[in-house]
């Protein structure tokens, strides 16, 4: 809900969870049951994030929390686990200069701790130790993608 400024009428920024949902989700035990014999070494694991944000409507925004880890050995996967996952968010209130950074970072934020739990349920019921992800910093991940467009359009200018 929206909130009146007594001071000039604006609206206070709001965001809200209208919806979360795993869109696809995805594990590999390619070598089982080999692979979940005892191990020397913990394998190597490998994670990409990524974040996508359409909108539904004026206020609503559909944002998606990509996760893909792959644990490997040598060459060799013992495991692959990919989760997209979803929310749809209302926000209103917020200048437009702010409404990147919000759909971006905060709003990914959110869904990060539902989605690292999702991760590390299938990895354990795949027959390994759950795969516990490190928080992620949405902020410098988002400074990284707004810095690799702005270089790409550089680019495409000269």
């Amino acid at each position: 809900m929206a909130n009146e400024d007594s001071n000039n009428g604006a609206t206070s920024p709001s965001l809200t969870i209208l919806a979360q949902y795993t869109k696809d989700l995805s594990f590999e035990n390619p070598g089982a049951p080999r692979s979940l014999q005892s191990r020397d070494k913990a394998p190597a694991i490998n994670i990409a994030v990524n974040v996508n944000a359409n909108p539904l409507s004026d206020n609503d925004f559909d944002v998606v929390l990509s996760l893909s880890a792959e644990a490997k050995e040598g060459d060799k996967t013992v495991f692959q686990a990919e989760l997209v996952y979803g929310g749809v968010f209302r926000i209103a209130g917020f200048p437009q200069e702010h409404m990147l950074p919000v759909l971006f970072i905060e709003c990914p934020r959110m869904l990060f701790p539902f989605a690292r739990q999702i991760v590390a349920d299938v990895t354990r019921n795949g027959g390994f130790p759950p795969l516990m992800i490190d928080p992620i910093d949405f902020s410098q991940m988002f400074a990284q993608r707004v810095a690799e467009e702005q270089a790409r359009a550089k680019v495409q200018t000269n």
